[in-house]
């Protein structure tokens, strides 16, 4: 069967009821399915007009795209290529076979059965469209930004003149028009030679000819409903350093409502120009739209090609997740060029995995993302750990404290400059709905902009109650921010509210904050320095002089272990191996998405036991433990079941969760007690000791630890804060008021070493005017 482009309206009409009648598809049966529910909904509206207030089932056929594919290719081309003419010819086919499975459906007033096209074509972005897809089939994918308001707009009118007693019926058509350029039809169906169908012209009728009144009859006009979208590139698909495109897509009948401001959704229709709006026609450049057929919304876990796992993928996964330590591999590999921050890394990985959210019975929701909050000194990579979780989230949106404002991370309320309505714009956490929110710099935003953000951190949810619109908007987004102490450094003297400075109101829906330090230890500063240069000297096997960018993807030439999704670390030589970014957006993926695991009658005691205890130890110097703390420990627990691939969260998920929430409250870790949070920048350190010279600036931990023991020579350069501390608190036991003048003691060591280690102590141990006093 060919088709030419200058095939006649009832020819492509008589192919496309074969197509339709073919057995193959049983599209008839379809279109007899979707008439008997309008027929239903019509007869109980009929009996009970005041109680039933449910919406008319459209009386649309959605038929898929390869389905004609493969009973005539080169039809399904030409609706592509000239998809109006085609799309008319399409439903007039659907209307004659409506007609003869219902005889009463062409005398109802609105029903006229449309086809909805499910399809098959490639998805472009916004981006994508261009002069080459005008007038042509296009499928847009992207995020719901703006929604106009439902309008009932005019298709024909009816008109009464009291003077002769006449009734005139007309048309109304303007640019939006699907079927605006296409030739005229008659009442059979056949194409009027050299007749066209244009907009209207001279306005809306108010007298005839012969300049008698007309009165509009508002009960016989038709009408349809009509919705302007704008849909906008989806973040993570828009290249870097360019801003996201949009386009607006106009709805019309059944497809209006269906989506809201931060939908991700995919439309296949028209692209066409508006060449009617007044003032661009003298520079010969139209706005486009698209003119929707169909609309689908897509699944907010979708993460395009992270989402296709093979064969190999699928059993690497569950190999990992046999792993005893798979968290602290998983750990290392979301940042390998960051050193040191084992539990916050550990924290950023439970954080993309999630717990599990749970809607009640009774309408309540527990959110199931964990938000996160790192403060600390300046220069402590937070502003890294932000860009390296963004990287590893399928979907993310960064944003900083002072580029964004309350609505800008909620919704606004704007005004459309063409219609001059009030339309709904989704924020970036209403966009970031089932992805991740990283904010920098958090302390710097306004303390109205934060109030804004409350209701989004815990019920998760965005309410607009704004001229006139009310509205609320899912935001089931996770939270990640860093933000500066008060006073630029943090001051251990002071308690944690006064140094972070924002509310406790704020704080307590953040399930985790870590306290970042800048630790001035010349050891501690001399791993730093190796760390960071073996980022620069470090060359990949088999290449140029490039250095291997951190979570690059595989070489060809790397070993089979690397193939596979593991490599040998080149950043820490405590570890063994870490996975690539691919493998592990893949493994992340597949844990979040396919795992939900359920707590055990042991975790549950354990839990309550854990968070008594919690409570039993709050004080003044510690954050607030309250009722969301509970719900953090099951939502790290799970998040760790989920790490290790379990069905159900056990004690030692439990066990964790607490060592990461104990580090966070309390500085408290058990598997590395005594290594410190990290700084990735290079402070400046002292040069290595004469008798370590042979070894290179680089000393082991061995090494280290014997130094530690050894009473530093007057020759050689300042010891670790570690032994001054140890010597101050020897010199205090041994003092009889339990008080010590550090200008008496030490001698050996300048004040400001002294000063700086006794500030250090913490604990019951308090100094005032170089005095230390035990408590």
């Amino acid at each position: 069967m060919s088709v030419t482009n200058n095939a006649t309206h009832l020819e492509l009409r008589s192919q496309f009821e074969d197509f339709l009648r073919h057995e193959r598809y049983g599209y008839d049966k379809r279109i007899e399915t979707a008439l008997a529910l309008v027929s239903s909904h019509d007869h109980n509206d009929a009996l009970s007009k005041t109680k039933n207030v449910r919406r008319r089932p459209a009386l649309t056929l959605s038929f898929q795209l390869a389905d004609l594919q493969s009973h005539s290719p080169s039809l399904s081309s030409s609706l592509f290529l000239h998809p109006l003419s085609h799309i008319r010819a399409l439903d007039a086919a659907a209307h004659e076979i409506a007609s003869e499975s219902s005889p009463g459906y062409s005398s109802k007033s609105g029903s006229r059965i449309r086809v909805r096209i499910a399809s098959a074509l490639d998805y472009l972005s916004p981006r994508g469209l261009a002069s080459h897809t005008l007038r042509t089939l296009v499928s847009v994918e992207g995020v719901v930004t703006k929604c106009s308001t439902v309008h009932p707009k005019l298709s024909e009118s009816v008109h009464f003149c009291p003077a002769t007693g006449r009734r005139d019926r007309r048309d109304h058509r303007d640019a939006a028009d699907p079927n605006l350029g296409l030739t005229e039809l008659d009442d059979r169906g056949v194409e009027v030679p050299d007749r066209y169908v244009t907009g209207t012209q001279g306005g809306y009728p108010s007298a005839d000819a012969q300049g008698n009144p007309l009165e509009t009859e508002y009960g016989l006009s038709r009408y349809k409903d009509y919705q302007r979208l704008t849909v906008q590139e989806m973040p993570e698909r828009a290249p870097v350093g360019q801003l996201p495109r949009s386009v607006d897509v106009l709805a019309f009948d059944d497809l209006v409502d269906g989506c809201k401001p931060g939908d991700r959704v995919r439309i296949v229709g028209v692209h066409r120009p508006l060449a009617s709006i007044a003032g661009v026609t003298s520079s010969g450049v139209f706005p486009t739209v698209v003119l929707g057929n169909s609309m689908q919304t897509l699944g907010r876990d979708a993460a395009g090609a992270v989402a296709n796992y093979t064969v190999e993928d699928l059993r690497d996964i569950k190999a990992m997740g046999k792993r005893s330590n798979i968290l602290d591999i998983l750990g290392q590999s979301a940042a390998p060029s960051i050193y040191g921050h084992e539990v916050i890394k550990k924290a950023i990985v439970l954080q993309l995995l999630g717990g599990c959210e749970r809607d009640l019975e009774n309408g309540t929701h527990l959110r199931g993302d964990i938000n996160i909050l790192m403060v600390g000194d300046p220069s402590t990579a937070k502003s890294q750990l932000l860009r390296t979780a963004m990287k590893v989230a399928p979907l993310s949106i960064s944003t900083t404290g002072r580029g964004s404002s309350g609505v800008g991370l909620t919704a606004a309320v704007t005004m459309d400059v063409e219609t001059r309505e009030r339309r709904l714009e989704a924020g970036a956490m209403v966009l970031a709905d089932r992805g991740m929110v990283c904010i920098d710099e958090f302390d710097k935003m306004s303390e109205e902009d934060r109030v804004a953000i409350h209701e989004v951190m815990e019920q998760q949810t965005v309410t607009i109650a704004k001229a006139g619109i009310h509205a609320s908007l899912n935001a089931r987004c996770s939270v990640l921010a860093a933000a500066n102490p008060v006073y630029g450094q943090y001051d251990k003297r002071r308690r944690p509210q006064e140094n972070i400075g924002l509310p406790d109101s704020l704080l307590s829906r953040f399930d985790l904050l870590f306290i970042v330090l800048d630790q001035l230890e010349p050891e501690h500063d001399r791993r730093i320095a190796g760390h960071v240069l073996k980022g620069h000297r470090y060359r990949r096997p088999g290449t140029g002089v490039a250095p291997e960018r951190p979570g690059g993807t595989a070489h060809e030439d790397d070993d089979e272990d690397t193939i596979r999704g593991k490599r040998k670390s080149m950043w820490d030589a405590r570890s063994t191996e870490i996975l690539t970014q691919d493998f592990l957006k893949k493994y992340i993926h597949y844990a979040r998405t396919r795992i939900r695991p359920v707590l055990t009658e042991e975790a549950r005691e354990c839990i309550a036991m854990n968070y008594t205890d919690m409570r039993a130890r709050m004080d003044e110097r510690t954050l607030p433990i309250t009722a969301r703390s509970l719900e953090t420990v099951i939502r790290l627990s799970t998040a760790h079941a989920k790490s290790r691939l379990g069905r159900s969260v056990e004690v030692e998920d439990v066990e964790a969760a607490m060592e990461i929430l104990s580090f966070a409250l309390y500085h408290e870790n058990k598997t590395e007690s005594k290594e410190e949070t990290a700084a990735v920048s290079l402070p400046k350190t002292q040069d290595p000791p004469q008798d370590l010279s042979d070894q290179g600036p680089f000393k082991t931990k061995e090494q280290s630890d014997q130094g530690t023991n050894k009473r530093p020579r007057p020759n050689s350069p300042l010891p670790t804060q570690q032994v001054v501390q140890e010597r101050i608190l020897q010199a205090l036991s041994q003092s009889p008021n339990a008080e010590l003048d550090l200008n008496a003691v030490l001698m050996e060591f300048d004040i400001a070493t002294k000063r700086k280690a006794a500030q250090n102590l913490g604990g019951d141990v308090h100094l005032q005017d170089d005095m230390l006093y035990q408590i």
